[in-house]
């Protein structure tokens, strides 16, 4: 795939349309700590498939705190969203804490998703003391049937308990802020309404998304005329190994988009193979890229705020957040990503924020 890479890189022709700005640094970074996770769940494109081949050369890889130092010091200035982790467990990192402490000592937001299993009483203090932004705890399920479908365990207690450590920890500290998630599959999709009542009721936000399969997300259609993937021009995922996939999504790094570590995080950024996928969205040759053929992710990037109930609900095509509004003032301005500002919204709501 890295081949086909190389070739787009190097015969694709000027855009016809007009060039998409792109920023000086990512707006938001994912750095992949670790390739290793204490679960398979069958959901998940990298782990679910304990038998795939590439498995084998990509399993059990830890970033250095030395590499991810060359990283966060070029982009500390930036002031990017950093999210260490993409499709495995990021506290399975040996040097997990010392990581997220260099993040936080250059003043950079913070915000990972986890399965919960290492947050222990200790883990739960480090994450208050540092003042870590945000957790998504994934949780998926009402019942213990239910999340031995979606995520091959029934022990669904020790979920609510991290979920429940952290948030007791945390006592009146505003950070950091705390959510759940569920990932909509056939096997949990009817126990939808029911985890959104049970959770809006604990944590400050509910996250609740369609499922990645078979190179696009089921659930919705995209519908409207495509546009290019924001992601192209928001979003750098960084694997272990420095090299930089074309997306999150490109759970295996098939697409090689170059190496920080070798390259700087500026360099791969503007580098000629990123750059060459923008030109081919922008002249809406996707099909060129058999990722992005037929990824509806593109039309998630659009949203729109609903004031209901005590909640603000934010959603687009691929998730639906629901915002405590009592708790709001921890979803703080670096923490909204490629979306904006809720407070505009509640303020026409006449909400007190």
């Amino acid at each position: 795939m890295n081949e086909q890479v190389e070739s787009i890189a190097t015969t694709a022709q000027p855009a016809e349309a007009a060039p998409m700005p792109v920023p000086e640094f990512p707006k938001r970074v994912l750095l992949d700590l670790v390739t290793d996770c204490n679960l398979k769940c069958p959901m998940c494109i990298v782990h679910g498939e304990t038998d795939d081949p590439r498995l084998k050369e990509f399993l059990k890889k830890s970033m250095t705190v030395e590499n991810a130092k060359q990283v966060l010091d070029e982009l500390m200035a930036a002031k990017p969203l950093m999210m260490p982790g993409m499709w495995s467990e990021p506290t399975m990192n040996p040097n997990f804490k010392t990581h997220i402490t260099q993040m936080k000592e250059r003043g950079l937001t913070v915000a990972m998703n986890t399965n919960g299993l290492k947050i222990n009483a200790d883990m739960a203090q480090f994450l208050v003391d540092v003042k870590f932004d945000s957790v998504f705890f994934s949780v998926d399920a009402m019942t213990p049937e239910t999340l031995q479908k979606v995520r091959g365990i029934t022990k669904l207690e020790l979920l609510h308990k991290a979920v429940e450590l952290l948030m007791t920890t945390r006592g009146n500290n505003p950070l950091p802020r705390i959510g759940v998630s569920m990932t909509l599959q056939p096997a949990n999709r009817h126990e939808r309404e029911a985890f959104v009542e049970f959770w809006t009721k604990k944590v400050d936000v509910v996250r609740v998304g369609e499922i990645y399969e078979h190179g696009k997300f089921s659930g919705f259609n995209a519908t409207g005329s495509r546009v290019p993937c924001q992601s192209l021009y928001t979003t750098l995922p960084v694997n272990t190994n420095g090299n930089v996939s074309l997306c999150c999504l490109d759970g295996f790094n098939e697409y090689n988009m170059g190496n920080v570590f070798k390259d700087g995080v500026k360099g791969v950024w503007h580098g000629p193979k990123l750059t060459a996928m923008r030109k081919l969205h922008e002249r809406g040759q996707w099909d060129k890229i058999p990722i992005c053929k037929t990824c509806d992710r593109w039309s998630s990037y659009q949203y729109e705020d609903i004031v209901e109930e005590g909640l603000l609900v934010r959603r687009t095509a691929e998730y639906t957040y629901y915002n405590r509004i009592d708790r709001i003032k921890n979803w703080h301005e670096n923490l909204h990503g490629t979306h904006g500002d809720p407070h505009k919204k509640l303020q026409e709501a006449g909400c007190c924020t």
